[in-house]
């Protein structure tokens, strides 16, 4: 089936505090995922592999280094009308306000993509982890002539209440919306997920149908529901529920692995199992690559290394090191005796010359990695970050969440996580 007039737009999402300090210096969809990608990569690359090429990023927080990674990483033939373009929050005379919402990001960007004679516009989410072929979504939209089409993934009752919920006829016409509901209103939206072709074990442990903020609209449709009321800024809260009101607006069953990564745990979580022997996310798939930034890195060089379920990316030198279930970033330096337990690190922009490496010893400044003989157990290292010798980055206080007083290091849910291009010194104890 043609994805000809398809549009996809991917909304970057708010300021990303659930995610700091991750999202400190970046917008969330740039975050690192899985040792050399993005988190923008996954909705991009799906749709790449769908065979939708027109794609818009929007985004309003920190977008710089997101602006950098998709204009170095996404270009098309000359001969494709295919982009991957940012359209960064823009103050208007007929606009005067940042995005105030998801709705709302879409109705402030549609001078942009009516110039594109689209049909159906594809909207996702920047920070989601799953693989879907769009162009099924695509064909239950067309079948079923639905002017709105929600993918949605069942669930159970402890997840239930994060999400939107959904009731559907025996067409699978949704006809009740609620987000995020709690209590009796969080029952009331149970279902039999068997018609929906669950086995009955499956159907009683998640008897809840849940929006996974992935939509198909009839453009003309969106663009009627967004002009309808400009207080309307929420796909969830305003515009799903009233189009559940006026139109055909149908329910596609996703089956697949799929992950908010809205939190630190659930990137943690996410990240740390894509090293176990069967991840529920997998990268090795040759028909539908993830796709990223080519940075034609030499192949990583390891000696005398204790390392198991464990991924190791490009440029690294490591000598020396223990690790188990940890993610090894790019250009990441790890020197003789570190161990590494259940960690992320990100790795470094760029590698430090020799020069830099002895000044840097000369002046007391750790170089960019790991130094000597330092623990890291659950932890989360970004990008750039020197981490001295004999350190111990253990929360050997046990502490769920805490902020340091100079910046240096921050913990929550009882992961550390050291932020981009800091510096802890020889023999620190966190």
């Amino acid at each position: 089936m043609s994805n000809e007039r398809v549009l996809a737009v991917i909304l970057g999402g708010g300021a990303g505090t659930r995610l700091f300090p991750l999202t400190k210096e970046r917008a969330k969809p740039a975050v690192p995922l899985g040792g050399k990608y993005r988190l923008v990569d996954v909705p991009i690359s799906n749709c790449i592999n769908s065979g939708i090429t027109q794609i818009f990023v929007l985004t309003q927080y920190n977008s710089a280094s997101l602006n950098r990674h998709i204009a170095q990483t996404y270009r098309f033939s000359n001969f494709s009308t295919g982009f991957v373009e940012i359209l960064a929050a823009e103050q208007r005379r007929d606009s005067p306000h940042w995005f105030q919402g998801t709705a709302d990001a879409v109705r402030q960007t549609l001078p942009h993509i009516q110039d594109w004679r689209v049909k159906h516009l594809l909207v996702l989410s920047g920070d989601h982890l799953y693989r879907m072929d769009y162009r099924e979504f695509l064909q239950r939209h067309r079948e079923t002539d639905a002017d709105l089409t929600i993918s949605v993934i069942p669930c159970r009752e402890e997840e239930a209440e994060s999400f939107g919920l959904l009731k559907t006829d025996d067409h699978g016409r949704i006809i009740e919306f609620k987000e995020k509901p709690k209590g009796e209103a969080l029952q009331s939206m149970r279902v039999d997920t068997t018609r929906f072709g669950l086995s009955p074990e499956e159907a009683k442990s998640k008897p809840f149908l849940a929006s996974m903020g992935i939509y198909v609209f009839k453009y003309d449709i969106l663009v009627q529901l967004l002009k309808m009321d400009e207080s309307w800024v929420d796909f969830g809260r305003e515009v799903i529920p009233a189009a559940i009101k006026m139109f055909n607006v149908q329910a596609y069953l996703f089956r697949g692995y799929w992950e908010d990564i809205g939190t630190i745990r659930s990137f943690y979580q996410a990240n740390l199992d894509l090293v176990s022997p069967l991840p529920k996310f997998n990268f090795f798939d040759a028909e539908a690559p993830i796709y990223t930034r080519s940075r034609y890195l030499p192949p990583s060089k390891i000696h005398n290394c204790d390392i198991d379920n464990s991924l190791i990316s490009e440029g690294c030198i490591l000598n020396g090191v223990y690790a188990r279930n940890s993610i090894i970033g790019l250009r990441s330096r790890i020197d003789n005796g570190a161990r590494l337990e259940n960690v992320i690190l990100m790795g470094a922009d760029y590698f430090e010359s020799l020069e830099d490496l002895k000044a840097n010893l000369n002046n007391g400044i750790p170089h960019i990695g790991i130094g000597e003989k330092t623990i890291i157990r659950r932890s989360i290292i970004d990008k750039n970050a020197r981490i001295g010798r004999n350190v111990q980055l253990i929360n050997y206080r046990s502490i769920e969440n805490e902020d340091s007083p100079d910046g240096s290091y921050y913990i929550r849910d009882g992961i550390i996580i050291i932020p981009k291009n800091a510096v802890i010194p020889d023999g620190t104890i966190i």
